[in-house]
């Protein structure tokens, strides 16, 4: 075998395909639709079932560890499993910070402080290690490892964050929806006079945890409250019936999928169109 056809080997045996999805509409629509999930769904378990805050937090963390080593095993991205782990690790996220503030006591700008800051080593780490933060370069086992990291703790930064917000403006579930959503709307349109396309991605990351849970109380809360009445069991059904259609869409079509071509140990990809 020459040097040329054992290089070309090589390279179909390493080639691997991105693991998270394509960046579309889709991809914040569900992402939006599993961060109201994770507030509503564990508050329906902890409170409305009377669960218990670390029974509740043991139950999903294990369901997510279960759903993480499948994900992991996976050589490519499969949306049904890609986005049950998102609504897991929506649940913990926000568990992680229920339990510093109910459980622990700890202040909610306090929990915020420090989710920000493991946030922050996280990238750093990631960017030192890795030499980029772009989510369209999850093929290999180490950045898969900093991506879902990463996911967690902005989960529980979003959650801190928001409801920190709450806490200071006394907002109710109506009007809390708008702060979320109009910085979103900033981000996107820095985006688009030239922000760079890593950090508004990330910002808007964070900015649709506290979006999705204040959506999410909007639709719970009793009328008299200021809320649509729907109940915890209520909005959970409602998102997780339409977290199921989507994904389901996208299984069938392919929609949200890219592929990623690994090509040496210095990680240089190359796009290409198609479906596995």
């Amino acid at each position: 075998m020459t040097t040329s056809a054992t290089s070309n080997a090589t390279l179909r045996g390493r080639r691997m395909l991105n693991k998270v999805p394509e960046v579309t509409v889709y991809f914040w629509v569900i992402k939006i639709l599993c961060t109201t999930v994770g507030e509503s769904f564990a508050d329906y378990i902890n409170e409305t079932l009377g669960f218990g805050l670390t029974n509740t937090t043991w139950v999903f963390s294990a369901a997510l560890v279960a759903v993480l080593v499948v994900q992991f095993r996976l050589r490519r991205y499969v949306a049904s499993v890609y986005w049950l782990a998102v609504v897991l690790i929506s649940v913990v996220g926000t568990l992680l910070t229920d339990n510093l503030t109910d459980g622990h006591g700890v202040p909610l700008w306090e929990s915020t402080t420090v989710f920000a800051v493991i946030l922050a080593i996280v990238f750093s780490v990631w960017y030192a290690t890795q030499r980029t933060l772009s989510i369209h370069s999850i093929v290999t086992t180490p950045r898969e490892s900093y991506y879902w990291l990463t996911v967690l703790v902005t989960f529980a930064l979003g959650t801190a964050a928001g409801d920190w917000t709450l806490e200071l403006t006394g907002w109710g579930p109506g009007p809390s929806v708008l702060l979320p959503a109009g910085l979103i709307a900033a981000v996107l349109i820095a985006w688009r006079l030239g922000a760079g396309p890593v950090l508004s991605f990330w910002l808007a990351y964070i900015l649709t945890r506290p979006l999705g849970a204040n959506i999410g109380d909007y639709l719970a809360s009793p009328k008299g409250d200021g809320g649509l009445g729907l109940g915890t069991r209520g909005t959970s059904i409602l998102f997780l019936a339409t977290i199921f259609v989507v994904v389901a869409y996208l299984t069938k079509t392919h929609a949200d999928q890219t592929e990623v071509v690994y090509r040496n140990a210095e990680l240089e990809t190359e796009d290409y169109v198609g479906t596995p």
